[in-house]
């Protein structure tokens, strides 16, 4: 381990945004995060945004190929990933042409420049090498023979391949930045240690290449100075960065748990959701039942299966797999029984952008199924909150009898933030409809008088016996019917169920204004963007903007009309062409809801946040 000598005085900095970039195969996700995980440890706020190609290895040089990971830390709040960089780690000459426009001028560059050779600039289509032409003037480069120096660094670490060799040139690239930001190597070295505890090559070679960044900075004269980044003030208690995957995952088995259920998952491999069925097979010790499936359909057939069997049922996917369950989400809403769906949106349409950011899934959620079909619908807005809200959909499944579709995203699925951990009595109460023993008048779809919800009838239990299927039900008995009065009782029931829930819900709150010029609305994972972009305005004195985030969507909360009735103007934020501000307008009347929309497989930035708000109010 090595810090930063004591008598060296860094610069405070109340936050910094670092992008790491390169080819795929350059270990740039590994570094974003060793350095994020670090600066966690060392107490400050953090979101991360991972920005990755869709191909599992794509061309080496080449503009599409790049892979990024982006970290703001801060002694401050932190809620979104950052607009601008103040440091680009440039692995190559792709890394830097597809990313130097996010790099504020007069701020830091360090390249590598053995990657900057003939081959590799055609690949990234540079006329001319940018680091001798004078186009990165306005930039403080710092050019480092990265992949020269590793291999210096190892070169009597035995049993090394030179392919093993460069590809630790990344370890260099952190340790620089260790030192810049002073921050420790420690974290890292025990990661490596843990990580190739049975390699123990590997260990040496990439603790060797990590110090070797970190003394050549040291050394280094054309960095005059290094930074640092005090701990952030957070409520008291025991914290873990966490990804919004993981978090989704941790909040099924708190709620399986609190339920007392066995949770079941049944799925099928999709990117961005695969990581919630990585971390749920590794809890088979807690009864977790995790079925891969075959294909999507299996998936949710099979939780389908589990849930009229009496557990806690759930499935994961993304875009097109969302449209593949859909026929199968009908019958779970016409069965009446418990399934959390959870769909991490992605870029679309069809395979659209596999690994990008978008809410394109949102009308599909609400409508995308034959015949009337209402399912409850709700919308995680940060990494660690995908915990509360995976808790939620279990919790509103089991006391209301019907699917719920969770929503996140790919921009909180795989981005990271400081999560409080929590213990499962600190979450709320979660209740269910199960029917233990029958009774005299005792029927399958006998409801509850408050929420509507049915009885749940496990398989088994004696004088429980009834028919499912996906043919209409008789009111009461659960038979068959095709009687037409039946038909549009049901049809309202099943709507009117999903009405009530408005009753088991928070009420819709605003942040900096409650009435004024103008409300910002958003819904899911833009929240960080917009509470960030509207914090700054207040803070600029414009005391008239309000802002109102979105996590339930169907049910709307009761009071949403009149909350957007206190202020002149609405606009509506998301990153697809309008489908909340749609369902805005479907939903209530007389109201004008401005529109904001980007689709770029990329999260908001501040800065066209700001200004477009300035112009509705100024």
């Amino acid at each position: 381990m090595i810090t930063a000598k004591k008598n060296h005085q860094p610069e405070v900095l109340e936050a910094v945004v670092i992008r790491f970039v390169g080819d795929s195969g350059d270990g740039m996700q590994l570094t974003g995060t060793q350095f994020s995980d670090t600066s966690a440890m060392f107490g400050n706020d953090i979101a991360t945004f991972p920005n990755y190609p869709s191909e599992i290895r794509a061309p080496q040089g080449s503009l599409y190929g790049v892979s990024g990971f982006q970290v703001h830390i801060g002694s401050v709040e932190v809620s979104t990933p950052g607009d601008n960089v103040d440091l680009l780690v440039a692995m190559n000459p792709a890394g830097l042409k597809t990313n130097l426009h996010a790099v504020k001028p007069g701020h830091t560059i360090i390249v590598d420049t053995d990657a900057f050779t003939k081959k590799n600039l055609e690949k990234a289509q540079y006329e001319s090498n940018p680091l001798e032409d004078g186009s990165l003037e306005n930039y403080r480069v710092i050019e480092v023979a990265m992949t020269s120096l590793t291999k210096e660094a190892l070169k009597d670490v035995e049993g090394l391949d030179n392919k093993s060799i460069t590809r630790s040139k990344n370890m260099f690239a952190l340790g620089m930045v260790y030192w810049m930001y002073d921050r420790s190597t420690e974290h890292t070295i025990n990661f490596f240690n843990k990580k190739f505890k049975s390699k123990p090559q590997i260990i040496e070679a990439n603790t060797k290449v990590l110090n070797a960044g970190f003394y050549f900075a040291e050394t280094l004269e054309l960095i005059p100075n290094s930074y640092t980044i005090s701990p952030a003030k957070m409520k008291a208690g025991t914290y873990r960065i966490i990804m919004g995957n993981t978090a989704t995952a941790w909040g099924f088995l708190a709620a399986a748990e609190k339920s007392g259920l066995e949770l079941f998952l049944g799925s099928y491999p999709i990117t961005p959701a695969t990581d919630i069925l990585h971390e749920l097979v590794k809890h088979k010790h807690f009864g977790v039942k995790a079925f891969q499936a075959e294909d999507e359909i299996a998936g949710i057939t099979s939780a389908i299966g589990a849930s009229f069997a009496g557990d806690l049922a759930i499935t994961t996917t993304s875009g097109p797999g969302l449209a593949l369950k859909g026929e199968a989400l009908g019958l779970a809403m016409m069965l009446e029984l418990p399934l959390v769906v959870v769909n991490v949106q992605r870029g679309g349409p069809s395979t659209g952008l596999p690994t990008k950011t978008e809410q394109s899934d949102l009308l599909q959620a609400l409508y995308g199924r034959n015949g009337e079909s209402p399912v409850i619908v709700i919308a995680a807005s940060t990494p660690s909150n995908c915990f509360n809200f995976a808790y939620e959909a279990a919790k509103l499944t089991l006391e209301h009898m019907t699917p719920v579709i969770l929503l996140t995203d790919g921009y909180i699925a795989n981005g990271s933030a400081p999560w409080k951990i929590k213990s499962v009595s600190e979450m709320p109460e979660i209740k269910n409809n199960i029917v233990k023993e029958a009774s005299e008048n005792w029927h399958p779809y006998d409801r509850n008088e408050d929420t509507l919800a049915r009885n749940w009838a496990i398989p088994g239990t004696e004088g429980l016996e009834h028919r499912v299927g996906g043919l209409e039900k008789d009111r009461v008995t659960g038979n068959v019917s095709y009687v037409p009065d039946n038909h549009e009782y049901m049809t309202k029931i099943r709507a009117e169920k999903i009405k009530r829930v408005q009753n088991y819900i928070p009420d819709l709150e605003t942040e900096f204004a409650d009435s004024g010029d103008l409300l910002v609305i958003g819904w899911g994972g833009t929240y960080g963007s917009l509470h960030s972009a509207v914090k700054q305005l207040n803070e600029e004195g414009y005391k008239n903007i309000g802002f109102a985030h979105f996590n339930y969507i169907n049910p709307l909360p009761k009071n949403t009309s009149e909350v957007l009735g206190k202020f002149k103007k609405i606009i509506v934020c998301e990153l697809n062409n309008g489908q909340f501000a749609k369902v805005l307008r479907m939903n209530l009347e007389g109201f004008n809801v401005l529109q904001f929309n980007k689709v770029q497989g990329l999260p908001f930035g501040n800065s066209e946040l700001i200004q477009k708000f300035k112009q509705l109010v100024d």
